[in-house]
């Protein structure tokens, strides 16, 4: 079997770029990479995204989700060359649940008080949705404490929303039942409780790994993440 593709899928309030210090840590190891845009519009409508951007690679596809991406990827991974799953800080959900389900059964993470919502059309005659945003003054404090300030303000200023009605959307399938799974806990996490992320994780199956960083692990803790991911194209190559 030829190596496994990684394809790399973005939550909320960042876009692929977040991975700008974990792709080179694949690469040069020779694992071919792959980080596209995600809508952020809605499980469904992402996950539905997703796997065409996986049926259309040439060879296995090992599927890696930070954060929202992790509950995208639980639901594209049912493609039948994704051969393993890997969440970064990420929501592993069960068939039929939804974000807002998993996150209820948790104490809120400090991330709760400091979202902020804007109306935006949805190109049905007078229709309007809503994306949430983190309040860029909180941005670096509970995103991204443990990336440098600098850098932070500039992903602060560049989110990439989240169309709220996705956090009720449940999960049509749950890839996990059928692909080896292995995940990172951020224990200094303030936008998921690291107790959602282990939850998941230990429901799933997964290898677990627990990182001390904070939400964007794969921009502070890049080597670590790497070795994770690395893990898991061995394990399925």
């Amino acid at each position: 079997m030829s190596t496994p593709t990684v394809v790399l899928v973005h939550g909320a309030f960042a876009d692929a770029s977040g991975f700008a210090r974990l792709i080179p840590e694949l690469r040069a190891d020779g694992v071919p990479v792959l980080a596209p845009a995600v809508p952020n519009r809605g499980l469904s409508g992402d996950a539905a995204y997703i796997a065409s951007v996986v049926r259309q690679i040439d060879g296995p596809v090992v599927l890696v989700g930070r954060s929202y991406g992790g509950a995208v990827i639980t639901v594209a991974g049912v493609e039948d060359n994704v051969t393993a799953l890997v969440y970064l800080a990420g929501y592993a959900l069960e068939e039929g649940e939804s974000l807002g389900e998993l996150q209820g059964r948790f104490p809120d993470p400090p991330l709760a008080s400091a979202l902020v919502r804007r109306e935006y059309p949805t190109g049905v005659p007078g229709g309007t949705g809503t994306d949430v945003y983190v309040d860029p003054d909180r941005f670096h404090a509970v995103f991204a404490a443990d990336v440098d300030a600098e850098l932070a303000e500039v992903l602060a200023v560049t989110q990439r929303p989240l169309a709220a009605a996705a956090f009720a959307e449940p999960a049509t399938a749950a890839a996990w039942r059928t692909r080896p799974s292995w995940g990172t806990v951020s224990t200094a996490d303030q936008t998921i409780n690291p107790d959602v992320e282990r939850f998941g994780y230990q429901r799933a199956g997964a290898t677990t790994v627990e990182i001390d960083a904070s939400h964007l692990v794969m921009l502070s803790r890049p080597k670590e993440v790497a070795a994770v991911i690395r893990d898991a194209v061995r394990a399925t190559a």
